[in-house]
């Protein structure tokens, strides 16, 4: 029997994460009636579409009403179902603050700068949301720690760490540089936790990282800026 929304719920649950240009996964985020049948399916097993606009990925996650019953046990501090120690989630933050924040912001003003472009196209199209590497710009380790380094447990731990993170999808390693990996830009609820890193202790070393990012490009980053 051809079922795809059963397909698709098989397919994220062993594969953890889908590219938003899979068929199956396109169609969860196009189709109205295929998104409401799947969103349905999913809630009866307690578990919810991960996606955003603006993220390269779609994944699955537990449901806002069951996070109690999965998460309230005796290591309530862990904030996930991967059991990540608190130091690494102190990372995970620290690197979706570094990667994504910009990421975001270059995305949002890519898209400003195309519809600004297009008002006066009488036949303009849509043009897709960049996600890709033009977007996104990866972190040095060596950057990483210098300004995190005596914060999260020194070189060794970090680098167990980011080890860890890079296992579970958020991060790919590379040349010693971190990258945006499928999981990082859906670990976050983005309106919500943005402000909440710009405005707090997280806030003076975002906006370093992007000073640092548009020295090495020779000059000042005109498509980062505050959230």
């Amino acid at each position: 029997m051809n079922d795809p929304v059963a397909a698709l719920i098989a397919r994220l649950l062993a594969e953890r994460w889908l590219p938003r240009e899979d068929e199956l996964a396109r169609q969860a985020l196009t189709d109205a009636g295929f998104r409401e049948e799947l969103d349905r399916r999913l809630a009866a097993a307690g578990l919810r579409l991960l996606d955003h606009p603006y993220a390269s990925h779609v994944a699955v996650a537990v449901a806002k009403a069951q996070e109690a019953a999965v998460f309230a046990g005796p290591r309530a501090w862990s904030a996930s179902n991967l059991d990540l120690d608190r130091d690494t989630i102190a990372l995970l933050v620290v690197l979706w603050s570094l990667l994504i924040l910009p990421k975001r912001q270059r995305q949002i003003r890519r898209v400003e700068t195309d519809r600004d472009q297009e008002q006066g196209q009488i036949f303009a199209e849509m043009k897709p949301v960049p996600v890709g590497t033009e977007v996104a710009e990866p972190l040095a380790e060596r950057t990483l720690l210098a300004d995190f380094g005596d914060k999260l447990g020194g070189k060794m731990r970090i680098n167990i760490n980011l080890g860890v993170l890079a296992r579970h999808g958020f991060i790919v390693r590379r040349k010693e540089r971190i990258h945006e990996g499928p999981l990082l830009d859906l670990a976050f609820d983005y309106e919500r936790t943005a402000r909440r890193v710009l405005d707090g202790a997280l806030a003076f070393v975002v906006e370093q990282a992007r000073g640092e990012h548009a020295d090495e490009h020779g000059g000042t980053d005109t498509e980062a800026g505050h959230v």
